[in-house]
């Protein structure tokens, strides 16, 4: 079989057929198509469909070879297609999230491991030395201590229930890190959520601030289309996730204990609060969950921010943000994400 007769074809996202093909495909395969890809292709031989792929952000996901076909260099010509499709794209540190078997053919691609959960999932990503970069980065802002403690948190926006916490987490510590989530996936965009937390925090002496880049996994992104059932796709995010922390970032910054929020509302993370329970304490990580903080019957929380804003009445947010971020949220600078919070009804 010659490799010169396959050919590639972008998948048009909004061709119900070509989709549906696509779709058809992997479940062969197992898989699914997330619902957040952004560009998708197909390798077919004549009109045969024989190998599929997508990427979104940084992330290549939904790669499916068939069986007649594999070892035919397909996988290499297909990952090539949606390497340079990121690199146009400005993207040159990558990231595949895939199955444990997967891992040789892309460790051959160019992709290292980064960490896995057995049996579930392994990250990998195509700069053999990223992981321990961004170690070395965070380590230049280590301090001595002997209470060392992590907080991270989304901030979508900062709010008195996250001061609240921070405030708590670092009376009990000698240094408190904290790590915001980077993805931009939030109504506020991350280096605002970072400005946010910091400007909201300067009179705390013990606190250092990291951006979590791309080593703090956001289950807005965590894929889907390899695991089936939604529960077992939450707990297997909250699982790299927290092995990416227990591996690299608490060894290296010698955090012995992490603070969460208790979580009233939303089941995905209160299903990471679980897991965390069980995870971090087998490294000697004290997993401590504090209360949230109420306004009258409700809890504080960034949700209810979000929903004044959208309701047009950002004066209500005055009692549930700190100074700092309610002069934010009346500033000019703020304008466009109001009005985007007010055509968008997307929960983040």
């Amino acid at each position: 079989m010659e490799f010169e007769q396959f050919t590639e074809y972008r998948i048009s996202l909004n061709n119900k057929k070509e989709v549906e093909n696509i779709k058809a495909f992997l479940a062969l395969h197992g898989l699914q198509l997330d619902s957040d890809v952004e560009y998708t292709v197909g390798v077919f031989d004549g009109e045969r469909l024989v190998a599929t792929g997508s990427i979104c952000g940084k992330v290549l996901k939904c790669i499916a070879v068939d069986k007649e076909y594999q070892g035919l260099g397909i996988a290499n010509k297909l990952v090539s297609h949606l390497i340079h499709e990121e690199y146009q794209r400005g993207n040159t540190h990558l990231f595949i999230f895939t199955k444990p078997e997967n891992y040789t053919m892309f460790y051959e691609l160019g992709f290292h491991k980064i960490a896995e959960v057995p049996n579930s999932v392994m990250l990998m990503e195509n700069h053999p030395a990223g992981i321990k970069n961004f170690i070395e980065e965070i380590k230049k802002q280590n301090k001595s201590g002997q209470k060392i403690s992590a907080v991270i948190m989304n901030c979508n926006p900062f709010t008195l229930g996250h001061l609240y916490l921070i405030e708590k987490a670092a009376r009990e510590s000698d240094i408190l890190h904290i790590f915001v989530v980077w993805e931009e996936r939030s109504s506020f965009p991350a280096e605002v959520r970072y400005r946010l937390i910091e400007e909201g925090t300067k009179h705390l002496s013990n606190i250092v601030l990291h951006k979590g880049k791309d080593y703090i996994i956001s289950s807005a992104t965590f894929p889907t289309y390899f695991i089936k059932e939604y529960q077992r796709v939450v707990e297997i995010h909250a699982s790299l996730d927290l092995e990416i922390f227990r591996s690299y970032i608490a060894p290296a910054l010698g955090i012995t204990k992490r603070f969460i929020g208790e979580e009233p509302y939303c089941p995905v993370t209160r299903t990471y609060n679980r897991i965390m329970k069980e995870y971090l304490p087998q490294k000697g990580i004290e997993v401590v969950e504090i209360p949230r903080l109420h306004r009258g019957e409700n809890a504080i929380s960034a949700s209810q921010v979000r929903r004044y804003i959208r309701e047009g009445d950002v004066d209500k947010t005055q009692r549930f943000v700190p100074k700092t971020t309610y002069e934010f949220l009346t500033s000019v600078e703020a304008e466009p994400i109001i009005e985007m919070i007010q055509r968008d009804n997307r929960r983040h």
